[in-house]
C-alpha cells in the first residue's frame, strides 16, 4: 500500500468582528442582515451551525451520515464570538466544545481547538502591553470554554513579528499558522547556511522550528497556499470528492518521509461564503478517513509524532491578506474588498494614528490614575478579563478584593478597567479592511473610541473628543456627503452614545408599555423603582414613577424622576428629572393623575414642562430594538383595526362582489385588495393554527 505516514489536516479560522454596542453590550437589529436579526445569526445559520451537524450523502443523493465537522479538523474561534454563541446560539456552542472532547480521543490526547490573540488585532501594530494581553485574555478564554490548556494559537490576518513569536512562546503556546509567503529562508536544524524561500518554494508538507532572540522556540506551520486559495475562490467546495482529491494530489509520492498535507481558510468559507461548503467538508474528511493511505490529524498531534527537523525565519511584518505586509491596516496600500473600484483608502493612516493618539493618551491616564486605587494596575488589566468571561457578583468581588486598594471607588477601579478593554476593542483589525471609513466595522470601531473617550472624561477629567474629532477630520471618506471620519462619528457613533440618564429614558418611555415595569434589566442595565404608578384611558396612557439605574459593568448609579404620557400610537411625550425633591414629585403627581383621569391632557403636559423643564423625550429616545419592537406592536394593533374594518366590508359586500363577477362586469381594484388581503389572512391562519382547518380551506377556495 503506497502511502502510510501522509497526513491531512484542514484548518478552519471562525471569526466575526464584535458588533455589541459598546454600552449596551448586545448586537442591535442589523438590516443588511435581513431576514436574521444581525450578521452573526445570519452567519450563524448559514455556517457555524450547519458545521455541527453537516450531511454526507450517498449517490442517489440520500442522506447517508450527520457528523460533527468540527471533531475532525482544526480549527480556532474567535474569542467574542464565542461570548456571543455562549448566549445566543447555545446548542452550536455546545457541539463545538463537545467536538473538542471527541477530537482529544481521536488525536490521542491532542484538541483540535487552538486559541485565538483576543480581540482580532494586527499583533505586530500593537504596543507591547496589548500583544502580551490579547494573549493572555486569549488563553483565558480558550480554558475557560474548552477547559484546557491551549497548545497553538491563531494570529489575527496571521500578522506576525518576532515581539509577538516571543510573547506567544513566552506564554507556553507551542505553535501558530502561517502564509506561506511569510517564510523568509529556512534550513535544516544543525547545518550551517540559511536558503532563501518564497512562498512558490517553500515547504508546506513540514513544521519548522523558529529559534528565538530570547533562546525560546515555537513552530510554525506554512499552509498550503494554492489549496487553500482554490478552496476559499475559486470553487473547490462544488465538490466534496474533488476537494479530497486536490490534498491526495498534494502529497510528493517522491518523498518517503513524513508529510503534512494542510490548508487554512476563513471557517465561514464552508457554508456562508459558499452555501453548502459544509456539505463539502463533511464529505471530504469522511473520504480521506476511509483512505487507508491517509491520516487525518491536527497540528498538536503531528509535532508529537513527527519530530521537527527544519527551522525557519520569517518576513516581520507580513501577513496573510496583504500581499504589502501589514500596510492593509496602516495605509492606503492598494489592498481592498474590490467593491467600488475608485475608491481610495487614504483614511487608514490618519484613522490608526488617531487612535494610537487616543490609546497613549487614555494609557496614561490609566497609569496616574491606575496607581491610585490598584495595587498593579498591569496585573489588575490582566486579570480583568476574568470579569468580562463571567460578569456577576461574584466575579467582580472577587476582582475587587484582589486587585484594589481598600479605600478606592469600586466604579474608579471598573471604569479604568474598561476604558482599557475598549482601547483594545478599537484596534479590531476589520475597521481597516474594508473600502471605506463609513463602512459598520469601521462605525463600530470608532464606536469602541467614544466609549474609551467617554471613561477618560469619568476616571480623568479630560475631554479628549475635540482633539479626537480634529485628527478625525484627515480620514476622508469616498462618499461626499459624510466627508471625513469625524462626520461619521458624529453622525453614526455620537447618537449611540449612552449614560445613566438615556437609560433612564428608555426605561421611562417602555414603562408605557410593559405590564411589569417596576424592575427591569435593560441589557447591561438594571433598574429598581420605589416609586410607579401607571393610568390608562383608551389609547392614552400616563406612567410617573422614581427609578434607580445601576451599570452592572461599572457599577455606577443615579436615581431619577420621570413622567410619561402616551396620547395614542407611537405619540409619546417624557420628561425626567435627576434632582426632584419627593414633596415635588408628590405634588406632581396629584396634579398629573387628577388632570389625566379628568380628561385634561393639555394641564397633562402643561405641569411635566412646570415640573420638568421644557426638554422632553420621545420614542425615537428608545434603544433601537425597544424601539423597532414597541413601533411593531403598534403597527400589529393598527394592523388589526384594520382587517376588522375590511372584514366588515368584506361580509357587507360579498354579495354585491359576487354578482358583479356573475354578470361579468369588472371588480373594481380597491375591491380586489380588499378582499385579497382578507382571503390570505385567513388562509394564513388556516396555516398556522394547531390543526388545519381543511373545512375553512374549503370555503376560502
Amino acid at each position: 500500500m503506497p502511502f502510510k505516514n501522509k497526513f491531512i489536516c484542514i484548518h478552519g479560522h471562525f471569526y466575526q468582528p464584535p458588533r455589541e454596542n459598546a454600552w449596551l453590550e448586545v448586537i442591535e437589529v442589523q438590516d443588511s442582515a435581513h431576514p436574521y436579526h444581525d450578521w452573526n445569526e445570519r452567519i450563524n445559520a448559514e455556517c457555524y451551525e450547519p458545521n455541527a451537524t453537516s450531511r454526507i450523502l450517498d449517490e442517489a443523493g440520500v442522506i447517508r451520515d450527520i457528523v460533527n465537522n468540527y471533531s475532525r479538523i482544526s480549527f480556532n474561534f474567535g474569542p467574542t464570538l464565542l461570548s456571543w454563541m455562549e448566549v445566543n446560539a447555545k446548542e452550536t456552542y455546545e457541539a463545538i466544545l463537545e467536538a473538542d472532547k471527541e477530537s482529544i480521543k481521536k488525536y490521542n490526547g491532542h484538541g483540535s481547538a487552538i486559541a485565538q490573540v483576543y480581540n482580532h488585532i494586527i499583533m505586530p501594530l500593537a504596543n507591547a502591553a496589548d500583544k502580551q494581553t490579547q494573549i493572555f485574555w486569549g488563553i483565558r478564554d480558550f480554558e475557560y470554554r474548552f477547559k484546557r490548556k491551549p497548545e497553538g494559537m491563531w494570529l489575527a490576518e496571521t500578522a506576525v513579528d518576532i515581539e509577538t513569536l516571543e510573547a506567544l512562546a513566552s506564554n507556553n503556546i507551542k505553535f501558530t499558522i502561517l502564509a506561506p509567503r511569510q517564510a523568509k529562508a529556512i534550513r535544516k536544524i544543525g547545518e550551517e547556511p540559511w536558503t532563501q524561500v518564497k512562498d512558490t518554494t517553500v515547504n508546506t508538507r513540514r513544521a519548522y522550528l523558529c529559534n528565538l532572540p530570547s533562546g525560546k522556540s515555537i513552530h510554525l506551520f506554512f499552509y498550503d497556499g494554492d489549496i487553500s486559495q482554490s478552496i476559499a475562490f475559486n470553487g473547490l467546495l462544488n465538490d466534496g470528492k474533488h476537494f479530497a482529491d486536490s490534498l491526495l494530489h498534494a502529497v510528493d509520492t517522491k518523498d518517503d518521509t513524513s508529510q503534512l498535507i494542510h490548508v487554512a481558510t476563513d471557517g465561514e468559507t464552508y457554508g456562508h461564503h459558499h452555501r453548502h461548503g459544509d456539505m463539502a467538508l463533511a464529505f471530504c474528511l469522511d473520504f480521506i478517513e476511509n483512505d487507508e493511505r491517509l491520516n487525518l490529524i491536527n497540528y498538536a498531534q503531528y509535532l508529537e509524532l513527527v519530530p521537527t527537523t527544519y527551522e525557519a525565519q520569517i518576513f516581520e511584518n507580513s501577513s496573510w491578506s496583504c500581499v504589502h505586509g501589514i500596510e492593509r491596516w496602516r495605509s492606503d496600500c492598494g489592498c481592498n474588498s474590490g467593491g467600488k473600484p475608485g475608491w481610495h483608502q487614504h483614511w487608514r493612516k490618519p484613522l490608526r494614528e488617531g487612535l494610537d493618539w487616543l490609546r497613549d493618551t487614555v494609557n496614561e491616564i490609566f497609569e496616574r490614575e491606575g496607581k491610585k486605587v490598584l495595587r498593579d494596575p498591569s496585573v489588575a488589566r490582566n486579570e480583568y478579563i476574568n470579569v468580562v468571561l463571567n460578569r456577576n457578583d461574584n466575579t467582580v468581588r472577587k476582582f475587587l478584593s484582589s486587585n484594589m486598594i481598600d479605600s478606592a471607588s469600586s466604579t474608579d477601579v471598573l471604569r479604568l478597567m474598561e476604558m482599557q478593554r475598549h482601547a483594545m476593542l478599537m484596534y479590531t483589525s476589520c475597521g481597516w479592511f474594508f473600502d471605506e471609513v463609513s463602512g459598520i466595522e469601521t462605525t463600530q470601531v470608532l464606536q469602541y473610541a467614544c466609549r474609551v473617550i467617554q471613561l477618560a472624561s469619568q476616571t480623568g477629567g479630560v475631554d479628549l473628543e475635540t482633539e479626537f474629532l480634529r485628527r478625525l477630520e484627515l480620514a476622508l471618506s469616498n462618499v461626499p456627503t459624510l466627508k471625513n471620519a469625524s462626520e461619521v462619528y458624529l453622525r453614526f457613533v455620537v447618537p449611540a452614545r449612552t449614560n445613566l440618564k438615556r437609560v433612564g429614558m428608555h426605561f421611562a418611555v417602555s414603562s408605557i408599555f410593559d405590564e411589569e415595569p417596576e424592575a427591569q434589566t435593560i441589557f447591561n442595565y438594571k433598574t429598581f423603582s420605589e416609586s410607579f404608578i401607571k393610568k390608562e384611558a383608551g389609547d392614552q396612557k400616563l406612567a410617573l414613577g422614581i427609578t434607580k439605574v445601576k451599570s452592572m459593568v461599572t457599577l455606577s448609579e443615579k436615581k431619577f424622576s420621570f413622567a410619561v404620557i402616551c396620547l395614542g400610537k407611537h405619540n409619546i411625550i417624557g420628561n425626567i428629572s435627576l434632582d426632584m425633591g419627593a414633596d415635588n414629585f408628590a405634588s406632581m403627581q396629584f396634579r398629573m393623575v387628577k388632570a389625566f383621569e379628568e380628561g385634561r391632557l393639555g394641564d397633562v403636559i402643561g405641569y411635566m414642562q412646570s415640573y420638568f423643564g421644557s426638554e422632553k423625550y420621545t420614542i425615537w429616545q428608545l434603544f433601537s430594538d425597544e424601539k423597532r419592537k414597541v413601533l411593531e406592536l403598534i403597527a400589529q394593533e393598527s394592523m388589526a383595526e384594520l382587517e376588522s374594518s375590511l372584514r366588515k366590508s368584506y361580509n357587507s359586500d360579498y354579495q354585491l362582489i359576487t354578482a358583479l363577477s356573475n354578470n361579468g362586469i369588472p371588480i373594481p381594484n380597491t375591491y380586489k385588495t380588499a378582499f385579497e388581503y382578507i382571503l390570505n389572512a385567513d388562509l394564513t391562519k388556516c396555516f398556522t393554527s394547531d390543526r388545519v382547518n381543511i373545512k375553512a380551506m374549503e370555503r376560502i377556495s
